[in-house]
């Protein structure tokens, strides 16, 4: 489900999630979304609390976009 998906739905957009809600917003484990996040460095660290801002993350997901398009064959 896409972000614009996820606004819609619930009606609000979050800027920043914790690691599980990230995960299950992106349909990936939690633990390849805290590596994602850390990669991206898109960590915010308030006392023991971690938010991810997912701006960035989405930022930094496009830079794995696939053009080549002998990967679409």
């Amino acid at each position: 489900m896409s972000r614009r998906t996820e606004k819609r739905k619930y009606g609000n957009y979050k800027r920043f999630v914790r690691y599980s809600e990230g995960a299950e917003m992106y349909s990936m484990s939690v633990s390849k979304f805290m590596q994602l996040a850390k990669d991206a460095k898109a960590c915010y660290k308030v006392n023991q609390l971690v938010l991810v801002n997912l701006d960035i993350i989405d930022e930094y997901l496009e830079t794995f976009h696939i053009v080549d398009d002998e990967f679409y064959k």
